[in-house]
């Protein structure tokens, strides 16, 4: 069965962030370590997404994948502020680590590609952990190709590298 897609509600943000919280753990425990996972945990990072989305809803989009009627995974992306007006960042998809390999992380990039086609944009863009390999993999899978730029992210005390990746969307 596949998970139904749909737009966020501000009462789905606090599970979101619990699945956020539990998705980060899953899948940058083998390259991080337990003090920088520690936190925000999962109140914290709900209260993250409550305030961002209070900010951006106007040009984000965030959607939800449900599967039985439970929140497994979900998509957030908006414009690039890094780059022109015709770029659209993917900010982030993330499953509950039960989810991972059933199809719901491609369903739910392929929606967010057709919806920054929708709006106009001829590109997309996002970052990645560079240690994460089953992610590098997963978007290199579709269609997404490193730009060969790097940056710096603080994740609690340790520091990682992301890479840029990009991906035409016309």
């Amino acid at each position: 069965m596949t998970p139904t897609l749909r737009p966020a509600a501000e009462a789905d943000l606090m599970p979101v962030g619990a699945l956020h919280q539990r998705s980060r753990v899953a899948a940058y425990a083998s390259f991080l370590p337990p003090e920088a996972l520690a936190e925000p945990g999962p109140d914290a990072m709900g209260r993250y997404w409550v305030e961002r989305w209070r900010w951006e809803r106007d040009g984000h989009r965030m959607t939800v994948a449900e599967r039985d009627g439970r929140l497994v995974g979900f998509s957030y992306l908006g414009p690039d502020d890094e780059d022109d007006p015709a770029t659209g960042l993917l900010n982030a998809i993330h499953l509950d680590p039960a989810e991972q390999g059933r199809g719901t992380g491609r369903a739910l990039m392929v929606d967010a590609l057709d919806a920054m086609r929708a709006r106009g944009w001829s590109r997309a863009v996002l970052w990645v952990l560079a240690p994460n390999a089953s992610a590098r993999r997963f978007y290199e899978r579709g269609g997404w190709t490193p730009t060969g730029t790097a940056r710096d992210e603080q994740i609690g005390p340790a520091v990682t590298s992301q890479l840029r990746y990009t991906r035409p969307l016309m």
